[in-house]
């Protein structure tokens, strides 16, 4: 199949894919973009298909219906290959080697690697060099991969949840880190249930909700999608029951406080009044990328359940 026509600046694209694990539909004609040097965060909840559409940039899922192109080519082609870097939440490396050992099987693969000082400099791995993979805590490890994924100096890199077990000193870092991908001209996909994350480096996201995109642009335009405020309050009134509102457009429990998106607050907050008239810790504040989230999903965040089977993201 052909790809239609889209942006001059894409490096990447899924036309019209479709996917299917046995009955499950994964992906229903999905259209995807990627354009050349933005950072994209691919956002959903678990079961949405954003796993299903990055391994299939990545050449690592047979493709079934639909057309998928990376640099031009199929994603799977050598060429492709040699430019771009993956890191993944399944690694698969041995635990025996050290981590400067890693490195330097990583960018034995590619014509021009970065250099190892660099990668250990990138990664904040520079006490690390020497200690074996196995004896790495999940943060350093996830740090390890990080360098992996940037060892070929990609021209497109995709990472998969980056920041997952790090500490906060640990998340600011590799966030700077992507940052300057970009500002190197460098292009990411971001997948992550961070939202705050996705906030702070996407320059564009792609919201993908049981296989189809649904919302598409940048933070802001994700956030202006849905017009409103969150009234936030200590109350008894039940998720379930607020969802029933007709001016509600998402509700969640955030630990003891309910939190209920909407265009027409000074509505819903009569409606709880009246079932609830000792609510209190009361405050009625913007619409940000979660709420924005909750709404157009109508799922509890990110890690929300799902359809699609297990491992599915």
């Amino acid at each position: 199949m052909a790809l239609p026509s889209g942006s001059d600046s894409a490096l990447a694209r899924l036309a019209g894919v479709s996917h299917r694990y046995g009955d499950v539909l994964a992906l229903d004609k999905l259209d995807l973009e990627v354009r050349e040097g933005e950072v994209l965060a691919v956002l959903g909840p678990n079961g949405a298909g954003k796993t299903t559409a990055v391994s299939l940039l990545l050449g690592t899922l047979t493709l079934q219906t639909g057309a998928a192109r990376v640099f031009g080519s199929a994603p799977d082609a050598a060429e492709v290959r040699l430019r771009r870097g993956a890191m993944l939440q399944v690694s698969g490396v041995p635990e025996t080697l050290t981590v400067g050992e890693h490195l330097a099987l990583f960018r034995a693969y590619y014509p021009s690697p970065l250099p190892t000082a660099r990668l250990l400099e990138m990664a904040g791995l520079q006490e690390l060099r020497d200690r074996r993979f196995g004896k790495l805590s999940g943060g350093q490890k996830q740090r390890v991969m990080f360098a992996l994924a940037l060892a070929g100096d990609p021209e497109l890199v995709f990472l998969d949840e980056p920041t997952a077990g790090l500490d906060l000193d640990g998340r600011r870092r590799l966030w700077d880190e992507i940052r300057g991908l970009k500002a190197a001209g460098r292009t990411a996909v971001l997948t992550t249930h961070y939202l705050e994350e996705a906030d702070a480096l996407a320059d564009r996201i792609a919201v993908i909700h049981r296989g189809r995109l649904i919302a598409e642009g940048s933070p802001e335009e994700i956030k202006s999608r849905t017009a409103g405020r969150v009234v936030r309050c200590v109350t008894t009134i039940t998720t379930e029951t607020a969802r029933s509102f007709p001016e509600a457009a998402g509700a969640e429990m955030k630990g003891q406080h309910l939190e209920v998106v909407t265009a027409e607050p000074e509505a819903v907050l009569r409606r709880m009044f009246a079932l609830d008239p000792e609510l209190g810790d009361l405050t009625v504040a913007g619409v940000g990328l979660e709420e924005a989230f909750l709404a157009l999903t109508g799922d509890g965040g990110p890690d929300g359940n799902g359809a699609e089977p297990e491992g599915e993201a």
